[in-house]
């Protein structure tokens, strides 16, 4: 007689453990244990999956149990029934019909019945029928799962496995989070930061100088959590830009970010933001929305700032525009501590390219401070005027841009209905005969093409003149703000950040004498121009 060695395989899912105990671990033990003994198997070991779906068969026991059995360690595998093998109909009938017959291996699904050293029974022939069944159940399993996780998102129940960096999970049933009073100032210390001009990478540097335990090695030392050994190290650029883009510090809750392909293939991808779900005010917040509208703003500007070769980072820092070509303005040092600004098209290719646009740093931040000290006098003395006039001209200017976009809109739909009607046409002539294919086909290619380019431009413009029509900016805002720099002793970073959205500066004069002129735009969509004598 053929002597079976055998391995009892046991799995539960987390859904599994819901179920009670006829599906735990000790209760397919004693049935798995109970069988072999009594058909005289000799039991090799056990291959425990616990918590693991049986949709994937990438489970560390089973691939173990697969591993003993393809090089001959065991010869016979035993299962309470098919569903704990897995409910991926497939694969289980892969192994089962071609992988295990094979190696000669004897598979038994004992309340199933299934004994494939036994193939012309019922269960055999029913088996195919079971695994089916089998993977349905794990697909609308996984869809009243979603359904459930979906509700709780909705009610602002909080199911993340740890607290966001400045946070700890609550107790109670919405495990509503709590500030953590001892790394909270560093949340909004970063925020500050970043909102006043600092790169997220120099943000890093300058907590890892200061030896601040990144979030990783926080939650290992303080709460617990283990995490993986590359988390538990140093402050990164990352890692600050994804606490930068987090809606939880202004007490607002994220969830359902992310979702799995299938219930079958567990690989996770980003979901888009509108399909995020989001309550607002589940928890109190760390930074205030003021100090989120501000990194916000930072995030949109034309300006990132470059440092130089010492670090240094000048506040006008891709601000600078050159009037005639376009270019940014590009930081060079003329001395100890002294730089210039000029086109970075001239300093690149020379005087073929554009001509110079040189001007002091110091000359440019005294202009631009004193325009920016100037209207907030205004604002200070007439409040209300000002404000009128930034609605005014952001009305204006509105107008004219939806016009002409519109405008612009209906030229190019027009055109597509006019390639369609010479595709038509193109392709009956050659019905007919009055035209060769090739000609034919050339012609359509061309308006097909022409049509794909234009298609691209109308929804790209049809996206510019929605953000046109439902864009209100706020005068409120930007009174505020410069409001706070009346008696400003020099020209910030952050203070560019919050009140310009770009400045243009004219070319250098060759006399002497002749004026300069300087555009300062900003965000309100109103500018100063700044007209001075030019003087070597």
């Amino acid at each position: 007689m053929k002597k079976y060695i055998a391995g009892l395989y046991f799995r539960l899912s987390q859904e599994d453990e819901r179920q009670g105990e006829s599906l735990s671990i000790d209760n397919q033990r004693h049935i798995l244990r109970k069988y072999a003994e009594e058909n005289g198997f000799e039991i090799y070991d056990e291959y425990i999956d616990d918590g693991v779906s049986g949709t994937t068969f990438d489970r560390p026991q089973v691939q173990r149990l697969l591993d003993d059995a393809k090089t001959g360690v065991i010869n016979t595998i035993l299962v309470k029934d098919l569903s704990r093998f897995g409910r991926n109909y497939i694969e289980v009938g892969q192994y089962v019909d071609y992988v295990f017959p094979a190696f000669g291996i004897r598979f038994i699904a004992i309340q199933d019945n299934v004994d494939t050293a036994i193939r012309d029974s019922n269960a055999m022939e029913m088996m195919p029928i079971m695994n089916v069944f089998n993977e349905w159940h794990a697909a609308n399993t996984s869809k009243k799962i979603r359904a459930v996780w979906k509700a709780k998102a909705n009610e602002g129940v909080f199911h993340g496995k740890k607290a966001s960096y400045g946070y700890i999970k609550g107790t109670d049933a919405k495990r509503t989070l709590i500030i953590d009073e001892e790394v909270a100032p560093i949340v909004r210390r970063i925020f500050e930061m970043y909102a006043s001009g600092l790169s997220p990478r120099r943000i890093a540097e300058i907590l890892n100088a200061e030896n601040i335990p990144c979030p990783g090695q926080y939650a290992f030392e303080k709460l617990g959590h283990k995490g993986k050994p590359e988390d538990r190290r140093l402050w990164g650029q990352i890692t600050i830009m994804q606490m930068l883009k987090n809606m939880v510090y202004i007490g607002n809750m994220p969830q359902l970010m992310s979702t799995s392909v299938s219930y079958k293939n567990h690989k996770r991808y980003k979901k888009d933001q509108s399909e995020w779900v989001v309550v607002q005010n589940t928890h109190p917040p760390i930074i205030s929305q003021e100090l989120w509208d501000r990194v916000r703003e930072r995030e949109k500007s034309v300006a990132q700032g470059r440092k130089t070769a010492s670090g240094y980072t000048h506040p006008l820092s891709g601000f600078l525009f050159c009037a005639d070509c376009g270019c940014k303005l590009k930081l060079n040092s003329t001395g100890h501590n002294k730089y210039a600004f000029n086109c970075g098209d001239h300093m690149r290719f020379g005087k073929t390219i554009c001509f110079s646009h040189h001007i002091s740093a110091k000359t440019l931040e005294k202009i631009i401070l004193d325009d920016i000290r100037t209207m907030a006098q205004r604002v200070v003395l007439d409040e209300d005027a000002i404000r009128k006039e930034f609605e005014r001209q952001n009305e204006e200017l509105a107008d004219k841009a939806v016009k002409t976009a519109k405008k612009d809109l209906q030229t190019k739909k027009k055109r597509i209905e006019e390639l369609s009607r010479l595709m038509q046409i193109a392709y009956e002539d050659r019905m007919k005969g009055k035209m060769p294919e090739d000609i034919c086909v050339e012609f359509i290619q061309k308006y097909s093409d022409e049509k794909k380019t234009l298609a691209e431009e109308i929804a790209t413009l049809e996206t510019k003149l929605t953000e046109t029509e439902t864009k209100q900016q706020s005068a409120d805002d930007f009174i505020r703000n410069i409001k706070k720099y009346l008696n400003a002793p020099e020209l910030t970073r952050e203070m560019c950040y919050e009140l310009l959205d770009r400045v243009v500066v004219g070319g250098l004069p060759k006399i002497t004498g002749k004026e300069r002129q300087i555009d300062i735009v900003y965000k309100v969509d109103i500018s100063s121009v700044i007209r001075y004598k030019f003087q070597k």
